[in-house]
C-alpha cells in the first residue's frame, strides 16, 4: 500500500483556518467528535454575565447535553474555567438532562489533563485534542479523546432526583401509541420481577418501581413511532452476538452506563419478546444481588 504524506496544520498560526470554520464543520457532521449520535442544539449560546458558550450538543437517544468549548492552541485556566461554568449554568438550568463538560484544544497539556482529571472524579469531563492535517483535497480534522468522563454507578436514590411527569407528559411528548411500548415491556418484566412492578414517569425517560421504589435496570424512552430501551446489563460478547443475529436494531453500548441502547417498534417487541426477556431478567437480578 502507497504511503501518502501528510502535513500537520498549527490551527492557531493558521491565517485561513479560525473558530468559526472549525464550528462550522463540527456543525456539518458532530460525530467527528466522536461522542455518539449527538445534534447540534445551539451555537454561541449567550450566558449574561459570562460569555457565549461555543456549542451546545445533544445525544439524539438520550438526556445527555454536552457544553463543549473549543481553544485553538494550548489549553489555559481560563479555558477550563469557561467551560465548568458554562456546564453548571446550564445543568442548573436544565436538570432535567445529563450534562457533561468537554473540551476540545490543539494541545491538551500534561498539567492541564492532571487538573481535568482531578475534577473528573466529581464533575463529568472529557477531553478532546483537535489535529488538523493537510490533504490533497483540503484540511481534514481529527478529533481524539484524551480524557473520557468518569462511569458512575448506578444509584436508585440519584435516580430519584429527576424531575417527576406522569403519563401525560409522554403522551405529549412522543405519541400514545409510543408509550404504549413501554406498557408491553412492562408486561414482559411482570413475568420475571416482583408482581407489583409499575412503570415510574420522569421527565427525561419512563423507568420502573416497585413498592413506590425505583429499580434501576431499564429504561424507557418512547418517540414518534419507535422507543429506545435502554438495559443496564454489563457487555459480553455472547449478548452481542445475540443481538446482531436477532436483527433487532442496537443503537450502541454505553460503556459509561453499562447499558444496551435498542431502538424498537411495537411489532419487534412482540417479535423478539424472548431475548429482550432474557436480557431484562439478567439486567433485573444483577440490580437486586448489587
Amino acid at each position: 500500500m502507497k504511503h501518502v504524506r501528510i502535513a500537520p496544520v498549527d490551527l492557531k498560526a493558521s491565517k485561513e483556518i479560525n473558530e468559526v470554520w472549525i464550528h462550522d464543520r463540527i456543525a456539518e457532521d458532530p460525530s467527528i467528535l466522536g461522542l455518539g449520535d449527538v445534534a447540534v442544539r445551539d451555537r454561541e449560546r449567550l450566558h449574561p454575565g459570562a460569555g457565549r458558550l461555543d456549542m451546545l450538543l445533544q445525544d439524539t437517544e438520550s438526556a445527555a447535553r454536552y457544553e463543549v468549548e473549543i481553544q485553538l492552541g494550548a489549553t489555559d485556566p481560563s479555558h477550563i474555567i469557561r467551560t465548568l461554568e458554562y456546564w453548571d449554568i446550564e445543568r442548573k438550568r436544565y436538570p432535567q438532562y445529563e450534562h457533561i463538560a468537554v473540551i476540545i484544544a490543539e494541545d491538551i497539556t500534561s498539567r492541564f489533563l492532571n487538573v481535568i482529571g482531578l475534577f473528573n472524579g466529581s464533575i463529568p469531563i472529557i477531553a478532546i485534542q483537535m489535529r488538523a492535517v493537510q490533504m490533497p483535497e483540503g484540511v481534514g480534522l481529527i478529533f481524539t479523546k484524551v480524557l473520557d468522563a468518569t462511569q458512575r454507578g448506578l444509584e436508585d436514590e440519584d435516580e430519584e432526583a429527576y424531575t417527576p411527569a406522569d403519563r401525560a407528559y409522554w403522551e405529549s411528548r412522543a405519541t400514545p401509541t409510543a408509550v404504549k411500548m413501554a406498557d408491553q415491556i412492562l408486561e414482559l418484566a411482570r413475568s420475571f420481577a416482583s408482581p407489583d412492578i409499575q412503570l415510574t414517569y420522569k421527565k427525561p425517560y419512563i423507568g420502573f418501581q416497585v413498592g413506590g421504589k425505583s429499580v434501576l435496570f431499564a429504561l424507557c424512552l418512547p418517540r414518534k413511532n419507535v422507543m429506545t430501551l435502554e438495559i443496564i446489563l454489563p457487555q459480553s460478547p455472547e449478548i452481542d452476538e445475540r443481538v446482531e443475529k436477532s436483527g433487532i436494531t442496537l443503537i450502541d453500548y454505553n460503556a459509561r452506563y453499562r447499558k444496551y441502547r435498542i431502538r424498537l417498534t411495537a411489532q419487534e417487541i412482540t417479535k423478539h419478546r424472548d431475548l429482550l426477556k432474557e436480557m431484562l431478567q439478567a439486567a433485573y437480578r444483577l440490580r437486586n444481588n448489587d
